[in-house]
């Protein structure tokens, strides 16, 4: 495992940080993967030092405070995987959170939705993104940062994300689907994506406003509520275990956005719960056949899959638990979290899929 790891740190860091902050990556990693915890604490045991542990956690955190560990390890690790994406490799964009609803000194501590229970609570965003290929089993981290609304270098949610697309596309060369869900159908995410020229898949809250056939105007929800659902598809969830039968039925309409040229595709998906899943995209590429838009339904499962790997992973590390105080030794510790995880999935091949769908499809 250290061979291993020493070989990764050097081109994780590849000349970028200085040798002894190059060793404590390694000992951060080789800690975190050993401990499956992120307290500072249990990473100092697992490196058996024979010294007072105290001294180990000085260390430690000492280090931690570093501010070019982030701004140099995280544009490396994006490059590093983004080599490993692909032109159809999906990309899954999500916004989560880190619940401290009884830390008290921990720096620059803002209210977050938690999106479990929706409840209101003291804590941390993380912006993650993460791929992994429609028929496969290994999930690729990307990309993974800690923000506060109360920083003072945060200028809004949007620009988060902004942020990671381009940093991300500039390592992927812009290959890959990004997907999202509902929060992404805003216009100030979907207009820059279309001014990239990205491919994409977000799933709508109905709400917005679209332009169909004959320039009328009408919301999302009504486009996909007159949209003929013309195919037919059985998926089985498998989770923990147990199996879940859906029966799908799916169709698309074009539409545009207002003061856009560019054509969009509704993928409209019924089956899944009360209401039909609604899909904005720009990846069919004018093709309209059961195959096609079964393709697009495929991508935003993906993502699904993704997400629940992704809560595995927070659980895994122990990612709720952390403690450090400092804002800056926050944000580096998820840094390095999610390059423990990375090296877990690439050089390691562990395969997390904690959920799967396999699909028997049907046309009319």
């Amino acid at each position: 495992l250290k061979a291993q790891l020493t070989k990764f740190c050097s081109e994780l860091c590849g000349g970028s940080v200085s040798r002894p902050l190059e060793k404590f990556v390694a000992e951060m990693l080789f800690g975190i993967q050993a401990s499956q915890d992120v307290k500072l604490s249990s990473i100092a045991r697992s490196l058996k030092e024979e010294i007072p542990l105290i001294k180990t956690e000085d260390r430690l955190s000492r280090n931690l405070k570093a501010a070019q560990l982030e701004g140099e390890l995280t544009p490396q690790l994006a490059g590093m995987a983004g080599r490993r994406v692909q032109s159809n490799t999906v990309l899954c964009l999500d916004l989560s959170d880190i619940r401290k609803e009884y830390a008290r000194k921990m720096e620059y501590l803002a209210t977050i939705r938690d999106g479990s229970s929706g409840e209101l609570h003291e804590g941390y965003w993380l912006c993650a993104i993460t791929g992994a290929e429609v028929n496969g089993s290994e999930i690729l981290p990307l990309y993974q940062k800690l923000y506060s609304t109360r920083a003072a270098d945060f200028h809004g949610e949007n620009a988060e994300v902004l942020s990671a697309i381009d940093l991300v596309r500039g390592s992927t060369g812009g290959r890959g689907i990004w997907t999202m869900d509902r929060g992404g159908d805003r216009k100030q995410l979907l207009e820059p994506l279309l001014d990239r020229r990205q491919r994409f898949v977000i799933r709508s809250t109905g709400k917005r406003t679209a332009v169909g056939k004959y320039h009328l105007e009408r919301s999302v929800a009504e486009f996909a509520a007159k949209c003929k659902l013309r195919h037919r598809a059985r998926v089985v969830k498998i989770q923990d275990g147990q199996e879940k039968t859906c029966d799908l039925r799916f169709g698309a309409e074009s539409i545009r956005l207002p003061g856009r040229s560019e054509m969009l595709d509704l993928v409209v998906v019924a089956g899944f719960g009360r209401e039909p899943m609604m899909l904005l995209t720009n990846a069919l590429g004018g093709a309209r056949d059961s195959e096609s838009l079964w393709w697009i339904a495929q991508i935003y499962l993906t993502r699904w899959k993704i997400e629940e790997t992704f809560r595995f992973l927070k659980q895994s590390y122990n990612l709720e638990d952390i403690r450090v105080r400092k804002y800056q030794r926050l944000k580096n510790l998820v840094v390095l979290v999610t390059a423990a995880a990375y090296f877990a999935a690439t050089f390691l091949g562990q395969k997390m899929k904690p959920v799967s769908y396999t699909h028997l499809r049907a046309h009319e």
